[in-house]
């Protein structure tokens, strides 16, 4: 009896475990806006120099925005990493279909080849930005991205303080959807999937 008993609760136990295996599974991780944001068309400049429009130059299907500085010690490339192996975990026909963009807080310090040399540590395929920073600004705010030039370190540098959300942009240049600081790799490649799908 006792023996009946202890299978029929390993039994529950499996079920209970797939249920939540296919729930988490099935879960976006990203926030759905309610209304979403539109990308202003002001021009910025790429790493080699070429003006750059997140409206007008992003032709994939999906852009992945993210707003930062390479001299950021945390978030940034933390962010960037998991884009990087979020990608890595796509199939061919979703990651032809993603592209991810950096767009830096710090003009003064993150030139192009500084962006671009920062960018090659998560991947080459990675688009760097950069422009006055009121240009920046404007295309941040627009988004819902903040950014304000931060409190002087004892180093003689400063930080910059910027949202860290990354921003979904669609084929029509809104963003319907936000991922928040913490989201992993494959929670990533699955809303990504989901999305194109």
């Amino acid at each position: 009896m006792r023996r009946a008993v202890l299978v029929l609760l390993v039994l529950l136990l499996g079920v209970a475990l797939t249920a939540c295996a296919k729930s988490s599974a099935d879960t976006f991780s990203g926030a759905v806006l309610h209304t979403p944001y539109h990308v202003p068309a002001t021009e910025l400049t790429d790493t080699a120099g070429r003006p750059y429009s997140l409206a007008s130059d992003t032709t994939k299907r999906l852009t992945l925005v993210f707003f930062g500085y390479t001299h950021c010690p945390d978030e940034c490339p933390t962010t960037m990493a998991t884009l990087a192996s979020a990608m890595l975990q796509l199939d061919d026909a979703d990651r032809a279909n993603v592209q991810v963009v950096f767009v830096t807080t710090d003009p003064a310090r993150d030139t192009g080849p500084v962006i671009r040399r920062w960018l090659d540590h998560f991947s080459s395929s990675f688009v760097g930005v950069t422009g006055s920073l009121a240009a920046i600004k404007t295309v941040a705010l627009g988004v819902g991205v903040p950014v304000e030039k931060g409190r002087r370190l004892s180093s003689g540098g400063y930080d910059v303080t910027h949202g860290t959300q990354v921003l979904g942009v669609d084929g029509k240049n809104n963003v319907p959807v936000v991922w928040t600081l913490g989201t992993t790799a494959p929670e990533f490649a699955h809303d990504i999937h989901q999305l194109l799908s």
